[in-house]
């Protein structure tokens, strides 16, 4: 019975695959990722990866490092000055002295407008445009990362625009495709709002949807509107509001089995999970050995690929060294600093590990982690509970929604001890119902009809063979937000009601001075008929 099953999801896919194919060219793509955090770049050099895999021409444009070297693409990279990317006085201060979500959005986008504004505006980069003008691409892979300006590469071009997002979209990206935002019932994504949504949520989801697109949007509006008209001027490209109209997709790094349960346009495209290899590669030969070794099972710590030890105080990192060493498992620890926090038996440092092949071995007993979007998506596609020490970002949600979904547990860096650090370690480790309960997410998380890259290779091939596919796009992206919200439409009809108002009071008026008139003319009658 799984035999024949097996075979049948074979043909199915080699069905999917030579339709992929059919009438479709091999195309010549350009990815541009003006993102600093290597771990977003992950995700859309991964897009980029599958599509040159699948046949297609691809460059890719970026600032961070080379995060496939092995891929089939062409990777030019653009070195910035210091200060362009997340620097260590930066992210020192951002773990370090926690902010308001407001402020944390504001300098986290501000940050990225900044390194982008530097990408495009980059002597190697306006070199790369001069040597490519109309028609050197047919269509362009954008790392969105509040980047809109970075659209007008679509105008340079003459070319469609796919956007790919990390995670589940904010309202930023959801307007691109006039993707609806229902702040009634799905919780706002850097909230720690979980659905459904009892009344305070949706008051607290509803004033910061509020916040987002009143106040936050048209900030970073501003920003972006100076980019676009320094980088590609009016006189020679079209304005930016038209340039949006040119996405005819947007990938998510989301599924939603994740939650929360919304409607999304036909072309908002979820792949969930792009990142990880359905088939994992081999293991370093002493990383394999370890883990093979260890019967027991083995624990994988890594903070991320943007946090380093000196990021941290000497305080947490050595309470983070008293609970590991103390634990009776090997513990493979992504370490990027010279000096280490301490030494022990069980404790193996490697400034590189590759995560994700780590996290699909099966003696592999818990993960502690950042709580980055990426990190946690491996963990549950592989089925492997959390504990994790949220810094920044997004990561305090994300944890957030792991402990609250029953995947692990969470503990705050700003009050951590080792007391709290241990608790949390010891019940996930010790507690089954976690494994459990993030293992059967993992098999409800893989159960789809195709695997992401395959859905990415057909939908990019959708959108070539039909021209940019604009006939997958929203009206909604036509329309202003006065015709969106019917402003217009119940100004019209109240206008109606008021004059409908004004005559029938104006016909009352009439009547009423008629009658009196005859009245009078009724009294003037009977006085003149009395006194003859």
């Amino acid at each position: 019975m799984n035999t024949g099953k097996s075979q049948a999801i074979f043909i199915s896919r080699l069905f999917l695959f030579a339709l992929c194919a059919h009438n479709t060219e091999t195309a010549r793509i350009l990815g541009f990722f003006s993102t600093p955090s290597k771990s977003h770049t992950l995700i859309h050099a991964a897009i980029a990866d599958t599509l040159a895999s699948a046949g297609h021409n691809v460059t890719v444009v970026a600032v961070s490092e080379n995060v496939y070297p092995n891929a089939k693409y062409e990777f030019i990279k653009i070195d910035l000055e210091a200060g362009a990317q997340f620097d260590r006085a930066t992210l020192t201060k951002w773990v370090n002295r926690p902010q308001p979500f407001y402020l944390r959005a504001f300098n986290l986008v501000s940050s990225f407008i900044d390194t982008g504004n530097r990408t495009l505006s980059h002597p190697k980069m306006r070199e790369f445009l001069r040597a490519h003008g109309e028609g050197a691409f047919d269509l362009i892979l954008l790392g969105y990362t509040f980047n809109d300006y970075a659209m007008g590469l679509g105008a340079h071009f003459r070319c469609p625009i796919v956007a790919s997002f990390m995670v589940q979209p904010l309202f930023a990206l959801d307007r691109l495709v006039a993707n609806p935002a229902e702040h009634a019932y799905a919780p706002m994504m850097l909230s720690n709002l979980r659905a459904p949504l009892n009344f305070w949520g949706r008051v607290q989801n509803y004033l910061g949807n509020l916040l987002e697109q009143w106040i936050m949007l048209p900030t970073f509006e501003r920003d972006w509107q100076r980019v676009y008209n320094y980088n590609f001027p009016p006189d020679r490209y079209p304005p930016l509001e038209e340039v949006r109209k040119n996405v005819s997709l947007v990938f998510t790094n989301h599924h939603f089995s994740q939650g929360p349960i919304r409607p999304n346009v036909p072309n908002l495209i979820e792949i969930g999970g792009i990142q990880i290899k359905e088939k994992p590669d081999p293991l370093p030969a002493d990383i394999a050995k370890i883990l093979d070794e260890a019967k027991e099972g083995a624990i994988y710590f890594s903070l991320g690929t943007n946090i380093h030890g000196s990021h941290l105080t000497d305080e947490k990192l050595k309470i983070m060294f008293n609970v590991v060493s103390k634990l009776p498992y090997k513990v493979l620890w992504k370490w990027n600093d010279s000096e280490r926090p301490g030494q022990a038996d069980n404790i193996i440092y490697r400034e590189w590990l590759p995560q994700d092949d780590i996290l699909a071995h099966p003696n592999i007993k818990l993960f502690l982690t950042h709580g980055g979007m990426g990190s946690v998506v491996e963990s549950q596609y592989h089925g492997v509970p959390m504990v994790g020490i949220p810094l920044f970002g997004d990561q305090p949600s994300n944890m957030a929604n792991v402990e609250r979904s029953g995947y692990g547990l969470s503990v705050d860096y700003i009050t951590l001890t080792e007391e709290s650090l241990s608790t949390a370690v010891q019940e996930v480790l010790n507690n089954p119902k976690y494994r459990k309960t993030v293992q059967d997410f993992s098999r409800l998380y893989r159960d789809r009809p195709m695997t992401p890259r395959e859905t990415v290779v057909y939908w990019v091939d959708y959108v070539l063979r039909h021209n940019g596919a604009k006939h997958m796009q929203s009206p909604a992206v036509h329309m202003n937000r006065w015709q969106l919200m019917s402003l217009d439409v119940i100004g019209f009809l109240l206008a109606i009601v008021v004059a409908v108002v004004a005559v029938l009071v104006k016909i009352c008026r009439l009547l009423c001075c008629r009658g009196k008139k005859e009245k009078l003319a009724d009294v003037k009658v009977k006085k003149s008929k009395k006194n003859k």
